[in-house]
């Protein structure tokens, strides 16, 4: 098989011929620059700063030399823009504050404060207030929360909508042509265009934004799906509006081009619980997650990809109701997340992409036989009878032992064998 058909054999619930992976498919299945910087010394790989795709969790490039040495099956066909609102192109360097040398977008402006942490500004522009920040002892970009005093009055829908809006046609031409390349090198293509994810927590602080309107606070926000629940709603059905219509334009650029779309990577689960209840989770998400793939599955062959971490296990019913295929990261740390229940309640019916080791403790802190041991029994379990992609629990993170990350791929190698 091709990497696109094991991707698509396993999309199908149908057993590949090995086990496809990913890694930088997503911005949710990708290594911090650092681990790539450490995997291209450790294979004899070119050494140069890597380039970094995902400002926030400053998630490196896997170049193709890497994708060949690693087995990677798909590739990510997104836009070449930033959330902060510069595009990812003129590539200059930077050091990290551990002393990495990386390369950053041109639109990569940043400051220090009087501790030392690194502030980052939306659009690039330093004379307004920063929307990121960079502890000086850290590794990834953490938002500023920029929220002006509410008044219920005169709170306006538009506000929370300001970031939405039409693809630009040379961001399409852009995609069309990076997919065309990829279906060269054989592989799948995972699309995204953004502004199809709904309430994502990562995204309510709009830090591409030079000064956000409406409700922009982390707590507000959570609490405003009880407290303005109307409001919420119909920001929601005005977002799927703008997100339909750039769907439709992008089966119109590309159409079968695109094999995977990334809906949204909205987390509704913690370690434990779960940021809301079933009901409110079917109020409020489940009729635009509805809208969108009812639309995706009656006009395209792509296959909806969901992100949620935590104990989701509850949620799961509605994902695949609302249509959703994959779900990811599959953490099986958490409560209800137990592969062996997960692969026979639900495995007939979505496929998990994700899962293969825990990012939280065995990958940073247990050893590299632990590591071992755990991929291979995970991808017993979820691989088997097909309906499986392997990666992480999310990204691989800053500071994993490399010999961690080269044992989970000797894990993955030895049951491709």
């Amino acid at each position: 098989m091709t990497s696109r058909d094991r991707i698509l054999a396993a999309l199908n619930h149908r057993q590949p011929d090995r086990i496809p992976i990913d890694f930088g498919g997503t911005t949710v299945t990708g290594m911090h620059v650092s681990c790539v910087t450490a995997l291209r010394a450790h294979y004899g790989l070119d050494q140069h700063p890597v380039k970094v795709i995902e400002i926030g969790q400053m998630l490196g490039e896997i170049e193709e030399d890497l994708k060949q040495v690693l087995g990677i099956d798909v590739e990510a066909v997104a836009r070449a823009k930033s959330k902060w609102g510069f595009a990812l192109a003129d590539w200059k360097p930077w050091r990290m504050p551990d002393g990495l040398e990386v390369l950053v977008p041109g639109g990569f402006n940043i400051t220090l404060d009087a501790n030392g942490d690194v502030l980052l500004y939306p659009q690039g522009d330093t004379s307004v207030p920063a929307s990121s920040r960079m502890p000086n002892d850290g590794y990834f970009f953490d938002n500023i929360i920029r929220q002006d005093p509410i008044d219920d009055d005169t709170l306006k829908l538009e506000d929370n909508l300001e970031e939405f809006g039409p693809v630009p046609d040379e961001d399409l031409a852009d995609m069309k042509a990076r997919a065309a390349s990829v279906r060269e090198r054989g592989r799948a293509v995972v699309a995204a265009i953004g502004g199809t994810g709904f309430g994502d927590i990562a995204n309510v602080p709009a830090p591409g934004l030079r000064h956000p309107k409406g409700v922009r606070d982390v707590a507000e926000w959570y609490m405003s799906t009880r407290s303005r629940k109307s409001f919420i709603a119909a920001v929601f059905e005005k977002q799927a509006e703008i997100a339909l219509a750039n769907l439709q334009r992008l089966n119109q650029a590309m159409g079968d081009q695109i094999d995977v779309i990334y809906l949204c990577g909205t987390d509704f689960g913690t370690q434990n619980s779960s940021f809301c209840s079933t009901a409110t989770f079917r109020e409020l998400w489940f009729p635009p997650y509805k809208t969108l793939i009812e639309w995706i599955h009656g006009n395209t062959q792509w296959k909806v990809f969901k992100h949620s971490c935590g104990a989701v296990s509850k949620f799961i019913p509605s994902f695949i109701e609302a249509g959703i295929d994959i779900l990811n990261p599959v953490q099986c740390s958490a409560t209800g997340m137990e592969p062996r229940d997960l692969k026979r309640e639900f495995g007939r019916d979505i496929v998990f992409w994700g899962g293969g080791v825990d990012t939280q403790s065995t990958l940073p802190f247990g050893t590299a036989e632990e590591v071992r041991k755990q991929v291979l029994d995970r991808c017993a379990v979820l691989a088997e009878g097909g309906g499986y992609v392997f990666n992480s629990v999310h990204n691989l993170q800053a500071r994993t032992p490399l010999e961690n990350i080269v044992a989970m791929f000797d894990a993955v190698k030895e049951l491709n064998a």
